[in-house]
């Protein structure tokens, strides 16, 4: 975990952003003081919606060391999350605006991932090429990741983070709070995995409804949507670029021979301080 720069008996300031209502809380750990870390118990109690101030993952900027600045991340359940999509847009927009650069590189989880800004004031980010291999999801066994030996067929894929795809004729008839417990933990997935449903509108156009692991729905998730267009077009069903609709609003997924572009509304909300009494759980 990166080195915060308050202590625990220091006031912590955060800022909250989200990216199509999948909220984060953000903490700039660059302001250097005293070395303290989060634990699993204050990241769930800032991750409380009635007694902190709830989010779908929190977000720890550090300085990088390939590259200007790293991120690591939080999910609300208290464990760890490899990457984040909607988060990495948002911090990008942030630091942009701070810095005035219109590029930005940003070192997650060993992987530098490219971020600009895109046209209409959106911020785009570089997933990254999917991994869609069994070994590199990654699943239990060897098996063909296009076509799950699940019920409903889903599709395996990884973008730094394990992604199970249903294609479904309706997303909005699915019960998908029971989907995605049953298969959040599904023993083909060792490492639990990201749950959608998905709906093809047309070649260009998806709708998708999401499970995160860790965290439940969402609202949004852009790791899901990059999954869920790949996804589409290793079947066939679509082609590389499209426009995922999620309940929180659109993002518009590019799969190129340099990764898988995302673009999308990003906003930072707020900013606030945690008291000391809060993060020492009085």
């Amino acid at each position: 975990m990166a080195a915060m720069t308050k202590t625990a008996a220091s006031p912590l300031p955060f800022m909250k952003m989200h990216g199509l209502g999948n909220d984060f809380v953000v903490i700039d750990a660059r302001a250097a003081g005293a070395a303290a870390a989060l634990t699993p118990e204050q990241v769930q109690r800032i991750a409380d919606r009635h007694r902190g101030v709830g989010f779908d993952q929190l977000a720890v900027i550090d300085v990088g060391r390939a590259a200007p600045i790293s991120l690591s991340f939080w999910n609300s359940d208290g464990s760890r999350s490899s990457t984040c999509g909607n988060a990495t847009r948002c911090i990008a927009g942030w630091e942009m605006d701070r810095t005035g650069a219109d590029t930005l590189g940003i070192e997650t989880d060993g992987r530098v991932l490219a971020t600009r800004r895109a046209d209409d004031g959106f911020v785009a980010v570089n997933m990254g090429q999917p991994e869609v291999h069994w070994e590199k999801i990654p699943l239990r066994d060897k098996m063909d990741t296009l076509s799950l030996p699940i019920g409903g067929n889903p599709t395996a894929t990884s973008m730094g983070n394990p992604h199970c795809s249903f294609f479904v004729d309706d997303v909005d008839a699915v019960d998908l709070e029971a989907l995605g417990e049953e298969h959040e933990h599904h023993p083909l997935f060792p490492e639990r995995t990201n749950v959608q449903v998905v709906q093809v509108l047309s070649r260009t156009h998806l709708r998708m409804r999401v499970w995160e692991r860790g965290v439940g729905i969402t609202l949004a998730s852009g790791s899901s949507s990059c999954a869920v267009a790949v996804a589409a077009a290793r079947r066939g069903l679509t082609e590389r670029s499209v426009t995922v609709s999620l309940d929180g609003g659109d993002l518009g997924i590019n799969w190129a021979e340099d990764g898988v572009w995302m673009s999308g509304r990003t906003a930072h909300v707020f900013d606030g301080v945690f008291t000391p009494d809060f993060l020492a759980g009085a």
